[in-house]
């Protein structure tokens, strides 16, 4: 995945990209998850994490526009990752939540929202709606449109397992 990061041209100034932190511990759906970022102009992912305690972390101390996690991980889940981030005041009040999980019960739903989470969307079937709204979110910050072949992709200090 590095190597897919790595290589995108950077399009984008920070200022006006829209930029995501993924918390996905699966590299398979982490890959598909970057492939796909790399189609939508004006977006820009400036790091993931593997597990929630490295997720924390990062978010604790970075900026970004959009989180987009997973809820079970392998080290920790995507639910207590938003409490403790609820529990340590670090929302900034742009800041766009986003589960993308196989697990989009009801009951995940109402923790979710209890916890900030405004979307939500099936790992199986709705990726393409998870795009259309990383569209939308980067058009609304950058006044771009459309996608494209390539964005700037380069993640900034990636939280991957082991330290940040």
């Amino acid at each position: 995945m590095d190597d897919i990061l790595n290589t995108r041209p950077q399009r984008d100034s920070e200022g006006t990209a829209l930029c995501i932190f993924l918390v996905e511990d699966s590299e398979d759906v982490r890959d598909l998850i970057v492939e796909s970022l790399a189609e939508i102009a004006g977006v820009r992912l400036v790091g993931y994490a593997e597990s929630e305690l490295d997720a924390l972390r990062h978010l604790q101390q970075n900026s970004y526009d959009v989180l987009i996690l997973d809820i079970q991980l392998k080290q920790g889940n995507g639910m207590s990752l938003l409490q403790a981030l609820a529990r340590s005041n670090t929302r900034r009040q742009s800041e766009v939540r986003v589960v993308f999980s196989n697990h989009v019960s009801p009951t995940y739903r109402r923790v979710g929202v209890q916890c900030g989470v405004e979307h939500f969307f099936d790992k199986s079937s709705e990726l393409p709606l998870l795009c259309d709204l990383l569209q939308e979110l980067a058009e609304q910050k950058g006044g771009k449109s459309g996608r494209t072949t390539s964005s700037n992709n380069s993640p900034q200090g990636p939280a991957q397992a082991g330290g940040i």
